[in-house]
């Protein structure tokens, strides 16, 4: 066994669009007081003090400020990170100057991994949306720190056969799961699958996922240790560097296996937001107390790039095939149904269903008026949307106008008028509230009527605008039919007509 034994920490960073649909600014949120929004909030307790975090002495004074984004291995969300980026420049310099530091240590294998774009459950996703969030999703990363994703995180680690599938195609090296997804396992086209449906797979290893599609592609994914996440998470040992390592060292490596990996998946938030200041536990675990111990600090994409799996995976179909998800012990009925994970007592969640329902109609509506419409000026539609990210992730109007000329010559069929241009445009942003609309936190709580889902409503009532102004058709009011027979448990809102017509839609 060699002297060490290596632990990944994985961070997701995450919290969703919060911009209001037809300003793209976000509104004074007062469940977040006393900061304005909860972007803001968090930043202060999370995402700024894990940059420079303090270890101090036993009079308090700070000895020493670490940046653990240098040690962790961490996606952000896209839209997160854009935020980061315009508000607290300071803060995202330290971000993606951690990755770059740590590609410098670890042969070009960052710690930064990207994130599906929209935090949309994958699973529950038809092909195109697959397709269009995980490029966008690689594309934004590859914005903000400068090199090629290796690894994707998936929202809730909601994954299916499909989400695979999906993922190899565009040229995904690696993934991160649940041990509790995992079916089977075997030595690589060799001998009997064995089961560990109940959780016990070995996570001290990656493993090899081939595509049933074509078995010459693969994904690697990592199976973060259950047990020690779910301590880290929820129990009290991240609030002590000596507990913590203690915690680690329950976990017993196979004496038997060089390069033992130790591996932990939590809600970055966890460090400094659900659990205040315990950034600084982090920070005196990696700089004092690891150096000396018996572990070393890795990303995945660097064990990965030393430790070729050996043993290929299987993971849980789900029912009918939608696969799992680490938050929903119902596979993923937590985003379409009243499967009662998150419900509060008293409470139904009828109102997921109808939810879910309705907006799909809307999302093949506006799909089917986006084909129409551009097949007559863009040579692929979905190749269209697909590449629409290089705009959408540009912040400076000359490289807008710069990458715009670049999109239409190689996607439109002809030299376009300026009313089309601007037609296509405008369709294109119709598709992006479209996914923005299936953001996973809409049916993550226990009500309709909660700011979550108010906001993806609000994506939902920006695309039927557009759809109106450029088709001067209204689907409006189906939607509103459908959307009626979700109920509200408040006594505010009584369904979810209701809520749309008095909360989301707005004046602009």
């Amino acid at each position: 066994m060699n002297e060490k034994i290596f632990l990944c920490i994985h961070g997701h960073f995450y919290q969703p669009p919060r911009e209001n649909a037809w300003t793209n600014e976000i509104e004074t949120q007062p469940s977040a007081a006393p900061f304005h929004d909860w972007n803001e909030r968090i930043l202060q307790e999370c995402y700024k003090p894990n940059s420079e975090a303090v270890i101090v002495d036993k009079h308090d004074n700070v000895i020493n400020r670490v940046n653990n984004y240098e040690y962790l291995n961490f996606n952000f969300g896209p839209s997160l990170l854009h935020w980061i980026k315009s508000k607290h420049p300071v803060t995202y310099g330290k971000i993606t100057e951690a990755d770059r530091i740590s590609c410098e240590l670890n042969g070009g294998h960052g710690n930064a991994i990207a994130m599906i774009y929209s935090h949309m459950i994958m699973p529950l996703a038809n092909r195109n949306d697959k397709i269009t969030q995980i490029r966008w999703g690689l594309s934004d990363f590859s914005y903000h720190f400068r090199r090629e994703a290796e690894g994707i995180w998936l929202p809730e680690t909601a994954c299916n056969n499909d989400t695979l599938e999906a993922l190899i195609d565009e040229g995904v090296k690696f993934t991160i799961l649940d041990p509790s997804q995992a079916q089977s396992v075997r030595k690589i086209n060799s001998g009997e699958w064995s089961d560990v449906s109940e959780g016990n797979i070995d996570s001290g290893i990656p493993y090899r996922y081939f595509s049933e599609s074509n078995p010459l592609e693969f994904i690697d994914i990592f199976f973060y240790d259950g047990p020690l996440s779910k301590n880290i998470a929820f129990d009290d040992h991240i609030y002590s560097a000596d507990k913590l390592l203690s915690r680690i060292r329950l976990v017993k490596a196979d004496e038997s296996r060089e390069n033992s990996l130790i591996s932990v998946a939590v809600d970055g938030e966890t460090f400094g937001h659900h659990k205040r200041y315990t950034e600084r536990t982090l920070s005196f675990l990696f700089s004092e107390l690891i150096p000396s111990s018996e572990y070393q600090t890795i990303n995945f994409g660097t064990y990965l790039s030393e430790n070729i799996p050996e043993y290929e995976v299987r993971i849980k179909d789900g029912v009918n095939g939608e696969g799992t998800s680490w938050s929903c012990v119902h596979g993923v009925s937590r985003w379409k149904d009243n499967c009662g994970c998150g419900r509060e007592e008293g409470t139904s969640q009828e109102w997921r269903k109808t939810l879910r329902e309705s907006l799909n109609f809307l999302r093949d509506e506006l799909a089917g008026f986006f084909e129409e419409s551009g097949g007559s000026l863009l040579k692929d539609v979905w190749e269209s949307r697909n590449d629409y990210i290089y705009l959408i992730r540009e912040d400076s109007y000359d490289r807008y106008n710069e990458n715009k000329n670049k999109f239409f010559k190689k996607h439109s069929k002809r030299k376009l008028t300026e009313p089309e241009t601007e037609f296509c445009l405008k369709i294109l942003e119709m598709q992006k509230y479209s996914m923005l609309m299936f953001t996973s936190c809409g049916w993550f709580f226990s009500d309709i009527s909660g700011i979550e889902t108010i906001q993806i409503l609000e994506y939902a009532a920006r695309a039927i605008e557009i759809y109106h102004e450029l088709s001067g058709k209204n689907i409006e009011e189906k939607f509103l039919e459908m959307i009626s027979e979700a109920k509200s448990n408040s006594d505010d809102f009584p369904d979810g007509r209701d809520l749309y017509l008095n909360k989301v839609k707005k004046p602009y």
